[in-house]
């Protein structure tokens, strides 16, 4: 069922009410703000907002540069920098992503909010991929179902990983004790993560990531779960510097959903990212 199918049915009102509530980020889904046709799955946490700070219901447009790495009619993919939240919410309804595709394009924030097919974490990096009509959004939202759609990222993580290459296949669910959090438990949804070091450092471990599932927070939960947290990630590890976790969406290759051409883009790193590679060399073993 949609979501504001489930809400119009669970609190008996009009679907145009359900929508418009979800439009003013007034439901949240696990924690996070859904698309009114996001379809509801079993262990979902859906919160109705009461009597909370005001959310506007339309964002405006900023003219906030962005790194776009390909863009046709249809799609547009951004390298999004750490810091950067994708969607307006609670405490961030400025300098986000979609102010800065309102303005970019010129669009009503009801069709640009629609139009994000996924999302990555406000101090992950890397790569978006933004659709620029409905049809386009469909298809994309079905590949992505259909795990038809590969990323893969770039992380540092705390400790040495001994192995060369390893799948950590454990279920995720919300944080009993803190609902802004992930964690792993036996009642989580099915999650796959597969992982290969690039470099070993003294004290640190350099790594390519894919995921097989698209969880919430699922690289960073699954390698705090095995003991090596991102670097700097304040929730799941420990934060040192004011640079957000060194978690980047790198790559991303998929068959284009109109013109069936065969889509490979990769997302430099950023400078900091970069930085913190070039003071570990020295301690590579």
């Amino acid at each position: 069922m949609r979501l504001d199918e489930y809400i119009k049915t669970k609190y008996d009102m009009s679907r145009s009410k359900a929508q418009k509530l979800n439009d003013d980020n007034l439901i949240l889904v696990n924690g996070e703000h859904k698309n009114n046709s996001y379809i509801v799955e079993d262990k979902d946490v859906i919160e109705l907002i009461e009597n909370k700070e005001y959310v506007p219901s339309k964002f405006k447009g900023e003219n906030i540069p962005l790194d776009i790495v390909y863009e046709d009619e249809d799609i547009v993919i951004i390298n999004k920098a750490s810091g950067m939240v994708v969607h307006p919410a609670s405490g961030n309804y400025e300098n986000t992503l979609v102010n800065a595709l309102i303005y970019r394009y010129n669009l009503d924030d009801t069709n640009v909010r629609s139009g994000i097919v996924h999302r990555i974490d406000k101090d992950t990096s890397g790569l978006v991929i933004v659709a620029k009509n409905d049809k386009t959004l469909e298809l994309l939202t079905e590949m992505f179902k259909n795990k038809q759609i590969k990323k893969t990222y770039l992380a540092i993580v705390d400790g040495v990983i001994n192995n060369k290459s390893g799948t950590i296949n454990a279920p995720i669910t919300r944080d009993v004790k803190d609902r802004k959090k992930m964690m792993v438990g036996k009642d989580g949804k099915n999650s796959i993560t597969h992982f290969y070091v690039l470099k070993t450092f003294k004290n640190n471990t350099y790594l390519s990531l894919n995921l097989e599932t698209g969880r919430t927070h699922q690289i960073r939960v699954h390698m705090a779960y095995i003991g090596h947290p991102i670097t700097n990630d304040k929730v799941y590890g420990k934060e040192n510097t004011s640079f957000g976790q060194y978690l980047h969406a790198s790559k991303l290759e998929f068959i284009h959903p109109i013109t069936k051409k065969e889509i490979k883009v990769e997302a430099e790193l950023p400078e900091e990212f970069q930085e913190k590679l070039k003071e570990l060399e020295g301690e590579e073993i």
